[in-house]
C-alpha cells in the first residue's frame, strides 16, 4: 500500500482515499477502484461494490471496461510495427487497406454526403495514428448526414444502443470505405474511427488477429494478463455490470451485464477505438513502461523514439488549435474531461497548464468512467476505474476529484 516516505505524503493519500469514498458514499457511484504510482511506490484503493444494490466488493483485481482509455495501450501494436519497419510514418495505406483509396471529402462536413471533391492526396499511416486521416464520430452534430450514415452503415451502433463496431474487421473497413471522409487526410484531429482502423490495419500487415498480436507483442511480455477484447468465463464474477445512470432520475440502468453480455464473449471486431477489458495493474504496468522510456524491467517493449512519439504532441499548432476548440465545445457532454491541448498517438498530451496536472501528462479518459495518466516530470501514473458510465456527470467529477488530490499528494 505504500508507505508515503518518499513518492506520496500520508496526509495526502488519506485525503484522496476520504474524497473518493465520499463519492461512493453520495450513491452516486457503486464502486471503484484507483491506483497511484510513483517510483516503487504503489498506492491502491478498491471502494464499494461492484453492483448498486451491493454484493461484492470492489477489489484491486476487479476487471473494468476501459472504454476509450483503451487507446493509449492498443495503439502499442502499430508501434511496434514501426518500431520493425513493416510500416513507415508517412506510407499510403492503400496497399493493406485498399477500401480507402481512391477518397472522396465532404465539400462541408456537416454537408450532402454526394456533394464531395478528390482527396488531395491518399491516407498514410501518420494520419491515423494522429487521427487526422479525416473521418471521426462528432457526437455534437449527431443529426449531420454523415453520422446519421455511421449508424445506418453500422460502422458505429448496434440494435441495443451499444456504440462498438459490430461486423468482422473486413465487412467493417469494406462499409467505412463507402463513406467520404469528412476533411482532406492529413487537415483536421477527428475522434475515435482512427483507433479502429488501425487494429485492421495491424490484422493485415502482421496476418494475425489484431488481438493475437497485442497480446504477444506487447501485453504478455508486460504481465497484462487480465487485459483483453473480452473476460473469459473464469474471471467473468470479476467484472462488474456497467451502468449508464439516468441523466433525469439518477436510476442505475444496466448498460451492459456481466454475464451474457458484450464483454463476456470473443468480439467480432476487436476495438481500438474502446474495447479492452482490464485492471488497475495492468494499466501501470503498461504505463510504467512509457514513464521507463519502453522497457519492463531488462525487456524492451518500445523504442524510446516510440514511445516519445507517441506521447508528445504530434499536432500542427493549427490543428491543436481546433482540438482544444473543439474539448471546449464538448465540455458539457464530456463533463470536463480531454480539455487537455494536444493529441500525440492513441493519447492526449498536455499542452497548456489548464488544471492541477502539469505539462506533458499524458493518457486519456474513457466514457465508462475511466482515467489513466502518466506525468513523467513527478515520474507518477495514477488510474481510476469506476463501473459509472458518463451519462451522468458522477464518474466524470470524481475522476477530477482524483486527480486534483494525486497532484496535492505528491511528496516532493
Amino acid at each position: 500500500m505504500g508507505n508515503g516516505n518518499n513518492g506520496f505524503s500520508e496526509a495526502g493519500l488519506r485525503r484522496l482515499r476520504d474524497v473518493l469514498a465520499r463519492h461512493v458514499e453520495s450513491g452516486r457511484i457503486p464502486g471503484l477502484v484507483a491506483l497511484v504510482g510513483r517510483g516503487e511506490e504503489t498506492h491502491v484503493e478498491a471502494i464499494g461494490t461492484m453492483r448498486h444494490d451491493g454484493g461484492l466488493p470492489m477489489r484491486r483485481d476487479t476487471i473494468f471496461r476501459m472504454a476509450s482509455t483503451t487507446k493509449p495501450v492498443a495503439v502499442a501494436a502499430a508501434m511496434v510495427l514501426l518500431d520493425e519497419c513493416r510500416i513507415r510514418l508517412d506510407d499510403p495505406v492503400d496497399q493493406w487497406l485498399p477500401e480507402l483509396a481512391d477518397r472522396r471529402v465532404l465539400q462541408r462536413a456537416d454537408g450532402p454526403l454526394d456533394a464531395t471533391v478528390p482527396a488531395r492526396r491518399p491516407i498514410t499511416v501518420r494520419d491515423l495514428l494522429t487521427s487526422t486521416f479525416g473521418l471521426g464520430v462528432d457526437m455534437t452534430a449527431p443529426t449531420s448526414p454523415i453520422m446519421g450514415e455511421f449508424f445506418e452503415q453500422g460502422v458505429y451502433g448496434q440494435e441495443d444502443g451499444w456504440l462498438l463496431p459490430a461486423p468482422e474487421p473486413d465487412e467493417w473497413i469494406r462499409r467505412l470505405g463507402t463513406l467520404p471522409l469528412m476533411y482532406q487526410p492529413g487537415e483536421r484531429w477527428l475522434y475515435n474511427v482512427s483507433d479502429d482502423v488501425l487494429g485492421v490495419l495491424v490484422a493485415r500487415v502482421t496476418g494475425q488477429s489484431y488481438e493475437e498480436f497485442l497480446r504477444e507483442r506487447v501485453l504478455d511480455p508486460l504481465g497484462m494478463k487480465d487485459t483483453g477484447f473480452h473476460v473469459p468465463a473464469d474471471k467473468i464474477d470479476r467484472l462488474p455490470p456497467l451502468y449508464a445512470p439516468d441523466p433525469q432520475t439518477g436510476e442505475f440502468i444496466v448498460a451492459d451485464e456481466a454475464e451474457g453480455g458484450h464483454h463476456s464473449r470473443p468480439p467480432a471486431f476487436q476495438s481500438g477505438g474502446g474495447g479492452l477489458d482490464s485492471t488497475v495493474d495492468d494499466y501501470h504496468a503498461y504505463f510504467r513502461m512509457l514513464l521507463n522510456h519502453g522497457m519492463h524491467g531488462t525487456q524492451r517493449i518500445l523504442s524510446r523514439p516510440a514511445v516519445e512519439l507517441m506521447t508528445t504532441n504530434r499536432l500542427t499548432p493549427e490543428q491543436t488549435s481546433a482540438v482544444q476548440a473543439w474539448a471546449r465545445s464538448v465540455v458539457h457532454l464530456s463533463h470536463g474531461l480531454g480539455q487537455n491541448g494536444g493529441w500525440g498517438f492513441g493519447m492526449t498530451v498536455r499542452t497548456c497548464r489548464g488544471d492541477y496536472a502539469r505539462i506533458g501528462q499524458f493518457g486519456w479518459d474513457g466514457g465508462a468512467g475511466t482515467t489513466a495518466y502518466a506525468d513523467p516530470h513527478n515520474q507518477v501514473v495514477g488510474i481510476l476505474l469506476t463501473q459509472t458510465g458518463m451519462s451522468t456527470p458522477d464518474s466524470a467529477r470524481a475522476i477530477h476529484d482524483f486527480w486534483t488530490n494525486l497532484h496535492q499528494a505528491i511528496n516532493d
